[in-house]
């Protein structure tokens, strides 16, 4: 999911004089948005962003107003940019580099190689013929964009969740244990320019999953394997709160002497809560030198993944939000005085009614050309639940390509180990990705 691009400039140098020139050309309101608070702190603020949504002139006017880094959602992944083998299509990850070098934004490349979002035909490889497929892709893609790209994720989601802290098992992981060293190689070889990022989820705080990581990065930097930053995607609601140890975390893959990013901030919940979440997040990327900067995974909560647990900075309708004030204070812009405004609490009597049945479900689905994300959200009912079920039938034409959190047979979506038991009211969320058009999904939830 996660990524930002830099905007292409003819060369180093140039960069530095359109970089120089646009912040002394914005001093005087440089404090007035996100992008220009950030760059007076020597960081960006970028957000992720979808190419057929820039004809949306709300959409559009906030992308650039507020924000100078950009990454493409999913238009530069392997099924967008090499849907037959051999064959490349970049039309609509040009078209947003084309707006961000319009805009004096940057761009983010995500991602070159990913064990999700493979076209079918990579999925139908392995062995040597997947991981020259692999490196030729890396190649083509990174050469492309050779000069116009700030960072690349150049591996996304490699390390499996849960305590075991190891490689996640994937087509691409069972060509060689040295697939990721191969693919940084290759994205330095094509593009020498670009920073060479490896970016993930649920490695915010320090875990298993994330000392992996990090073990591997510490490898990389002592064998001399080109790597040149981490992204830490930031994925966060009340079931995964900010970690304590965020910032901490932060600081100690720095350490490695590396750059760290946080590439992919949502963050589930509303007014003052969500607020203050936002501003430590954000502080605590202030507070590491070596944090070169912050993305967050959309712009208006209607754009995003979950939009149902509204988790960006901007309402559906673009308004500003409580989280946005206290992000802008935060990085020093605004009035730094000032505090976010506030959300009246809410009376018992206004809130949602527990659901009187075993428990309810409801979707919001990010949709592409050629594919969608569709995330469900099990609520409980009165009585909790210790399983649960949902029925949700895809349209004609659509392919499942990955799931998380959930058991699939056949239309009905079940719980895993750990998030069956939910309490009265309370909720879990599974997610899915497919080709072809999401259309209407309905999901329907038994529970016992």
């Amino acid at each position: 999911m996660d990524k930002k691009r830099k905007l292409g400039v003819a060369g180093a140098g140039a960069l530095a004089v359109v970089v120089t020139l646009g912040i002394a050309a914005t001093a005087d309101a440089a404090a007035a948005t996100l992008g220009a608070a950030a760059a007076e702190q020597g960081r960006y603020f970028g957000t992720a962003v979808a190419a057929y949504k820039l004809s949306d002139s709300v959409y559009s006017g906030i992308l650039d107003r507020e924000f100078n880094m950009v990454t493409p959602e999913n238009e530069m992944k392997w099924d967008a940019t090499e849907p037959t083998q051999g064959s490349f299509s970049y039309g609509s990850a040009d078209q947003i580099v084309s707006h961000a070098q319009a805009h004096n934004q940057r761009v983010r490349g995500h991602a070159l190689a990913w064990h999700s979002q493979q076209p079918g035909w990579a999925q139908n490889l392995s062995g040597t013929a997947l991981r020259n497929a692999m490196v030729n892709h890396v190649t083509q893609v990174a050469t492309h964009y050779k000069g116009k790209i700030y960072a690349w994720d150049v591996v996304n989601e490699a390390f499996a969740d849960g305590g075991g802290g190891g490689r996640r098992d994937s087509n691409l992981q069972r060509t060689g244990n040295d697939w990721i060293e191969v693919a940084f190689r290759t994205a330095r070889a094509a593009d020498p320019g670009a920073k060479l990022c490896y970016n993930d989820y649920n490695t915010d705080g320090q875990n298993a999953k994330s000392n992996a990581v990090y073990a591997m990065v510490q490898d990389f930097k002592s064998r001399g394997v080109p790597i040149d930053c981490v992204g830490f995607q930031s994925h966060f609601n009340s079931a995964s709160p900010v970690p304590s140890d965020y910032q901490a975390n932060l600081q100690r893959f720095a350490n490695l002497g590396v750059d760290v990013q946080i590439t992919e901030l949502d963050i589930e919940g509303s007014g003052t809560t969500q607020a203050n979440n936002f501003a430590t997040v954000t502080r605590a990327c202030l507070a590491v030198t070596r944090c070169t900067g912050i993305t967050v995974w959309g712009i208006r909560d209607s754009d995003s993944w979950r939009a149902s647990g509204t988790p960006l900075l901007f309402d559906g309708n673009g308004s500003k939000k409580a989280a946005y004030t206290a992000t802008l204070t935060a990085l020093g812009g605004g009035n730094p005085t000032s505090t976010p405004p506030s959300t009246p609490p809410v009376s018992s009597s206004s809130q949602p009614p527990i659901p009187s049945g075993g428990c309810t479900a409801t979707v919001s689905v990010n949709q592409w050309q050629g594919g969608f994300v569709a995330t469900v959200r099990v609520t409980a009912g009165a009585n909790g639940t210790n399983a649960w079920a949902v029925t949700m039938p895809l349209p004609s034409g659509a392919t499942v390509t990955n799931s998380w959190s959930t058991t699939r047979s056949g239309n009905t979506w079940s719980n895993v180990s750990y998030n069956g038991r939910i309490a009265a009211g309370q909720y879990t969320e599974f997610g899915l990705q497919a080709t072809g058009t999401a259309g209407t999904l309905s999901p329907t939830c038994a529970a016992s």
